[in-house]
């Protein structure tokens, strides 16, 4: 590829990445909307649902986010009813993230919301979980070389 070619925008891995993200959030939307969740607050559940009972430090290395942006979303988070921020009572450094009972009772409408948004794009299964493992490895490839820097 030459110089101006690899220059292209419809050459880029990275705006390939970007577009389709924003576009898979917009997707998730109005069915996210209708539980008044915006799509990092569904991510987040979607980890505690996972994991309970995990510090924010955790969270955040598992959502690839960082404090900055944490804090204010499980804010809003706690504001909603849907965890509970507490001190760490064996070391009051770490704050602990919980779900609360209307945190859990979420999941099923969330999964719900998830089959809906899926029939809409009309995606294959076979070829989301194969599109959904390569992009996973080429996240591990990334973070392994920017957290090596």
């Amino acid at each position: 590829m030459n110089r101006d070619d690899s220059l292209t925008l419809d050459n880029q891995l990275c705006f390939a990445l970007y577009a389709c993200s924003r576009e898979m959030t917009k997707l998730y939307r109005p069915f996210l909307d209708e539980l008044e969740l915006t799509y990092t607050q569904y991510v987040a559940l979607l980890a505690l649902w996972e994991q309970d009972d995990v510090t924010v430090k955790q969270l955040g290395s598992r959502l690839y986010l960082d404090s900055g942006t944490l804090t204010p979303l499980l804010k809003k988070m706690e504001q909603a009813q849907l965890i509970v921020r507490a001190r760490d009572a064996a070391d009051e450094r770490n704050v602990r993230i919980r779900l609360t009972e209307r945190g859990g009772t979420l999941k099923q409408k969330v999964c719900d919301a998830q089959q809906k948004a899926f029939s809409r794009a009309n995606i294959p299964a076979e070829e989301t979980k194969e599109l959904r493992d390569r992009l996973t490895r080429l996240l591990q490839q990334i973070h392994q070389t920017t957290t090596e820097e």
